[in-house]
């Protein structure tokens, strides 16, 4: 990387290496996993998919993965809009245009034109996103890097503690506080958010699990910020990053046996080991694409990268299946039963990238 404010090159295809297994990478990988022997296919399948409340599986990462990412492009956008001229009122306006843009495309997504007000779900993937980034991005503009250092310590230990000694007032005595139904994080929702939650008496996207949500956001600003700024070497940063993404994981294992490693809760514990595992794939992404100058094969990821939130809407309002069938029916039907879901998925995984790719060569973006 010749010049430092350079798009990189690494973030693209590792947000794209993120989102393909939203836009069908995962059921492709499922229906392998039917090939391998039982125990290996067991894992496979169980990494992915969400956990059902304290653990972390490979697929409870794809979410703080994006978050992250959206922090690393922070300083590199904030030079480049500070360099032209931009005073620090105008970027901030524009963070909280973004963020208010993703709330109210998350809650697009989540069917308010049904204008079902009483059963739309008001929190959201998007929602988080625009949330989280837009505090992480203000602190780090107004602040500063050592602020915005001291602000996420406190956040985590602050949101370890209330979850700790704060029990949901409706729950009964025997239930733990770092349940579904003893978490004050789910009472605080439950009292405060419109609509309906996710999963009825708690929401995975509400509102008091945004704070450690900004330490996520905050640890893809302070690696960006490490890239964009050191004078170290290359080869150099990537070690830095390689120990760094070492010491969050054992951190976050370590404060598991404390403080659950739960996603549903966003957990301070599941802020170090997301963060953790974040920065080891960037750290390796960056290596391999940026620093040895390997960039052929990330294309295909590249492609989704640079028009993730548009595959992330098209896949709720578009049915991808269609011309899967229409393009690839007749193939499909030929195949033996077992290979079968196979050739579904991986038609389906090629129809979303095509379409991309048409976007991509007609320099369509959505940008937000």
């Amino acid at each position: 990387m010749k010049e430092k404010s350079k798009r990189l090159l690494s973030l693209d295809a590792l947000r794209g290496f993120d989102m393909f297994f939203i836009m069908g990478g995962e059921a492709l990988v499922i229906a392998l996993a039917a090939f391998l022997p039982d125990e290996a296919a067991a894992f496979v399948v169980g990494q992915m998919g969400h956990k059902a409340w304290h653990g972390l599986a490979a697929y409870d990462l794809i979410f703080p993965l994006f978050l992250f990412l959206a922090g690393v492009s922070l300083p590199f956008s904030l030079s480049k809009q500070l360099s032209c001229g931009k005073s620090k009122k105008m970027i901030a306006l524009r963070i909280l245009r973004r963020a208010l843009l993703l709330v109210l495309l998350g809650v697009l997504y989540n069917g308010f034109l049904s204008l079902d007000f009483e059963n739309i779900r008001f929190a959201s993937v998007l929602g988080r996103i625009g949330s989280a980034w837009a505090i992480a991005s203000l602190i780090y503009l107004f602040a500063g890097r050592r602020t915005a250092v001291v602000v996420s310590v406190a956040l985590l230990l602050g949101y370890w503690a209330l979850l700790a000694l704060c029990r949901a007032p409706d729950a009964s005595a025997a239930v733990s506080v770092f349940s579904m139904e003893g978490s004050i994080v789910g009472y605080v929702d439950r009292l405060l958010m419109p609509g309906v939650l996710h999963v009825g008496i708690h929401d995975p996207e509400g509102l008091l699990s945004t704070l450690p949500a900004v330490v996520t956001a905050m640890m893809g600003i302070f690696t960006g910020d490490f890239v964009r700024n050191s004078t170290l070497g290359e080869p150099k940063k990537v070690w830095a990053m390689l120990a760094a993404s070492v010491a969050l994981l054992v951190a976050g294992y370590l404060w598991g046996g404390f403080f659950p490693i739960n996603k549903n809760l966003w957990t301070s514990s599941f802020v170090c080991c997301a963060g953790g595992y974040s920065l080891l794939l960037f750290a390796l992404f960056y290596l391999v694409i940026d620093v040895w100058g390997c960039r052929r094969w990330s294309f295909f990821f590249a492609v989704i990268g640079v028009n993730s939130i548009t595959i992330y809407l098209a896949r709720q309002f578009l049915d991808f299946g269609k011309p899967v069938q229409t393009l690839f029916g007749g193939l499909l039907g030929l195949l033996p039963q077992q290979f079968y879901a196979v050739g579904y998925w991986a038609c389906y995984v090629a129809v979303c990238w095509l379409f991309l790719y048409f976007l991509y060569r007609k320099k369509i973006f959505l940008k937000v």
